[in-house]
């Protein structure tokens, strides 16, 4: 007899795609080493291609850069990319240019966090697909730090008003964690530690329902900016039952009808060099090979 199959399994939930993390930075050239020549990502050919932003390409997701006081988000960003080794070797043959900024990096056992010359810090991770499905170059999460007591009412938000589903962990702290895409996740852990005010960064996501959160989002005066046709912005999260805040963080809502909804990126292999290089090497693929496919 066939085995049944889990169909809840790939249930997405209104949000299907976390897109990109957008951070103001002071100047474009230390963000370049920091996120191109530290952490081998790739900065998009085609847009933000002055001196006034940079869009730094992983996988199918981004950093969006644009010049400014610095922004720092209050937590940090996962992304996922095989050759740890590399990834070291790289960041230290940053570390001289980067001296006398925030910039560090450390080796954890599951991963790398490397902080930005500005204070942001990203955790990287080698592949994993019982953890991060078939990404093998990507951002499979963005976790910040929240109040004590919220994740229940974050939890409720989410659901409630963006249509996403969204679960309360207990394990390794109080953690919501909010489904955004494809095996990528927003996660709001808890902390008693002080925070810092909210400066202004934001997070972008793709839905399908675009009309019925953005109703909801009206009805409480949530809504913090009207973009274009296809896109708006929140900032507040809140108790649906009291009205309290919860956590603000700016939201980049766009409909999956938006002309730039999953458009092509390229990523570079930073392993190429003028020194080392192999043609047909080009390229870093962001998904794993057709022979770790798990269907069988």
């Amino acid at each position: 007899m066939q085995q049944p199959f889990d169909r809840a399994a790939e249930d997405l939930g209104n949000s299907i795609h976390l897109e990109h993390v957008n951070v103001q930075v002071p100047d474009q050239r230390l963000a370049t080493l920091f996120y191109v020549a530290g952490l081998g990502l790739t900065r998009d050919p085609y847009l933000m291609v002055s001196d006034g932003n940079m869009w730094i390409n992983v996988g199918r997701s981004q950093f969006h850069l644009p010049s400014g006081e610095a922004q720092v988000v209050r937590g940090h960003t996962g992304i996922v990319m095989s050759g740890r080794e590399a990834l070291l070797d790289r960041l230290a043959s940053v570390a001289d240019r980067l001296n006398g900024t925030a910039f560090a990096f450390a080796e954890n056992n599951e991963y790398v966090e490397a902080v930005c010359p500005w204070g942001n810090r990203v955790r990287c991770y080698e592949p994993n697909a019982t953890r991060f499905g078939r990404i093998t170059l990507g951002i499979p999460y963005v976790e910040f730090d929240v109040p004590a007591g919220t994740a229940p009412g974050i939890c409720g938000f989410y659901r409630r008003i963006l249509g996403m589903p969204a679960e309360l962990n207990n394990g390794d702290g109080i953690v919501a964690r909010v489904k955004a895409g494809k095996d990528q996740v927003l996660q709001f852990r808890e902390t008693d530690r002080p925070q810092p005010e909210y400066d202004g960064h934001h997070v972008q996501i793709y839905i399908t329902n675009f009309s019925g959160p953005y109703r909801e989002l009206s009805e409480r005066n949530l809504i913090s900016r009207e973009d274009n046709q296809y896109q708006y912005r929140f900032r507040d999260i809140i108790d649906l039952a009291s009205g309290r805040h919860l956590f603000t963080c700016e939201h980049e809502v766009r409909s999956a009808t938006h002309p730039m909804y999953l458009r092509p990126l390229i990523n570079r292999n930073p392993a190429q060099t003028n020194r080392t290089y192999a043609s047909g090497y080009d390229q870093w693929h962001w998904s794993m090979q057709p022979d770790a496919y798990d269907g069988g």
